[in-house]
């Protein structure tokens, strides 16, 4: 038997405050909005001294704390844990959370997971095996999203121990199940009748905050002064409303919020501009044009044929979109969506570019559109059987860089006969018109999974299981991708030991060049993640010496170890 043992998690400090202070401290940020005690940062605004002020979305929250949710608000590594949490930032052995060991059969057939001990949910109740399993099983039954086509058979030991048996080798599967799966009381999640769209309005973890007060402009977690690890010395996160990056720009230099993971000006001069605040950037999410491509499943539009898309990949001046969008913060990514530091191992030999043309090919573009029939008209745009190639591209509004960078985009495709139109919507609505694949083209990045290898964004965007037919909810397969010869790598890779490279190799080649080839999703650029936080208020931030953690206040459960390491300074 192959044993994978893992580290206790970073410092989580125990506060002597009583449940009564904290609910006070809870009330005096509600009745000041957003006052509080000096910060001692950009431009003198005020925050609470014991809240981190996270700048949040943009639009109204809603009252949505279903982890399984593709609109939840928060949640993931906060309120509701995984068995582990693995860092896509750094290499090393996964950190232990509700789970302290688990263990693979030689033929990886049987996963054997040891719990934690003397684990209690927020509402009292024990935690132990029969949550694991009722979470594990609830995903099994596809009764919420499944991302990973995951049907194990999950066994109780125990109280403190579970075996999930697989028909086949799943190896791929562990990180998933450890560290992307968030575990659900089941004596409180049994009773909900459609947990896939049951909002969970009050919701009760094991994780080391709670739901605090909530109004659609501001949500407070609360410091769990019962969590298994100490209650964390942190004891307030106030997620607040921003209507889109330039608000929360200014409501950083009026030191109004304590973190931000997006783009300010003058990105490379943070500690100067923001006296008291720091920045980290780190290369993660690959930044793509979700295109609705599927027609068999309901797309409709010109960005179903392929041609559309290889057209709009190669007219992209990549050069002049990180410069005037992104200030040179992002990064080359591959058209096989493996990141080519972190993945190098795994970018195919097969692919036309290992990595993404900085400049237009124009005449790249002549040459695919007219062998698809298409014929420039006029005013210089393409057009078949009368209709002109013109496209809607949906961004969030307030998304300033992505609104930046499309508004440059579309002065780049005019001259390669491509007309596109910008159209700004909430975050809610872009978020369920992705879901629900109402839409042409979305500019959006693709998250990685729970582990750092490319297989996880190859089942979650590509694999047909996680799709659905246009107007019903797609897990995360939003582009309608749907390929045999890539869902069988699929399948075939989930069954290989994740070391045994040489017969891996094979199936990410045959992946890598479809998506090529296909492109639903049209990759633009790795976008290099910017945070900036307040060190003067709060010590123990990730730095590029400890990256302990992915630091992004919106990427889940990073988010949470994030804060359980935060220490307020009393500045």
């Amino acid at each position: 038997m192959r044993e994978n043992r893992t580290n206790e998690p970073g410092p989580v400090h125990r506060r002597r405050a009583s449940a009564l202070a904290v609910g006070a401290a809870a009330l005096a940020l509600l009745a000041a909005g957003c006052g509080g005690g000096g910060n001692g940062g950009g431009g003198g605004g005020s925050t609470p001294a014991d809240t981190l002020v996270v700048a949040g979305q943009t639009g109204d929250y809603i009252r949505n704390f279903n982890p399984y949710s593709p609109t939840l608000v928060e949640g993931p590594g906060t309120i509701f844990e995984p068995l582990f949490y693995f860092n896509l930032a750094s290499p090393g052995e996964p950190v232990s959370r509700l789970g302290t060991e688990y263990a693979w059969n030689e033929d990886g057939t049987e996963l054997s997971i040891t719990l934690r001990e003397g684990v209690t949910w927020s509402d009292g109740e024990a935690f132990d095996a029969e949550d694991v399993k009722f979470t594990f099983d609830m995903i099994a039954s596809d009764a919420v999203p499944n991302t990973v086509g995951f049907h194990g058979t999950t066994e109780i030991v125990d109280p403190t121990h579970v075996t999930v048996t697989f028909d086949a080798p799943s190896y791929m599967e562990g990180p998933q199940l450890l560290g992307k799966t968030w575990i659900v009381p089941e004596h409180i999640w049994s009773g909900i009748e459609d947990p896939n769209a049951d909002t969970i309005p009050e919701p009760v973890g094991t994780g080391p905050y709670t739901l605090g007060d909530f109004k659609g402009q501001a949500f407070t977690l609360d410091a769990n002064p019962d969590y298994w690890g100490g209650e964390p010395e942190l004891t307030h996160v106030q997620y607040r409303s921003l209507a889109g990056n330039q608000a929360s720009t200014d409501a950083l230099a009026a030191g109004q919020v304590d973190v931000y993971s997006g783009p300010v000006p003058d990105i490379a001069n943070v500690e100067e501009n923001y006296p008291g605040y720091s920045a980290i950037t780190v290369p993660m999410n690959q930044m793509v044009l979700d295109a609705c491509a599927n027609a068999d499943l309901g797309c409709t539009g010109p960005q179903t044929d392929p041609a559309v898309r290889q057209a709009l990949y190669y007219a992209m001046d990549r050069t002049q979109l990180n410069q005037l969008a992104f200030q040179n913060t992002a990064s080359e990514m591959s058209p096989g969506f493996a990141l080519p530091e972190r993945d190098a191992a795994y970018v195919s030999d097969a692919l036309e570019n290992p990595t993404v043309p900085m400049e237009p090919d124009l005449a790249r573009v002549d040459e695919i559109l007219t062998g698809a029939g298409y014929a420039r008209e006029g005013d210089g745009i393409y057009a078949r059987d009368g209709e002109p190639l013109a496209l809607t591209v949906t961004v969030v509004t307030g998304w300033t860089d992505y609104i930046t960078a499309l508004e440059t985009l579309r002065e780049q495709l005019l001259p390669a006969g491509i007309e596109l139109t910008v159209a700004q919507v909430s975050w809610n609505e872009m978020s369920d018109a992705r879901a629900r694949g109402d839409f042409q083209l979305v500019i959006d990045s693709l998250y990685p999974g729970p582990a750092p290898d490319p297989f996880y964004i190859y089942s979650y965007f590509y694999g047909t299981e996680n799709t659905a037919e246009v107007g019903e909810s797609a897990d995360t397969n939003y582009s309608r991708y749907s390929n045999s010869e890539v869902d069988e790598a699929l399948e075939a890779l989930t069954q290989l030991n994740p070391e045994d490279m040489a017969a891996r190799m094979p199936h990410y080649d045959t992946i890598q060049q479809r998506i090529e080839q296909d492109m639903p999703y049209i990759p633009i650029l790795t976008g290099g993640t910017t945070t900036e936080f307040h060190a003067a208020k709060f010590d123990g931030w990730p730095s590029q010496e400890n990256l302990y953690a992915f630091p992004a206040v919106w990427s889940r459960p990073d988010q949470s170890q994030m804060y359980m390491n935060l220490v307020p300074t009393g500045e």
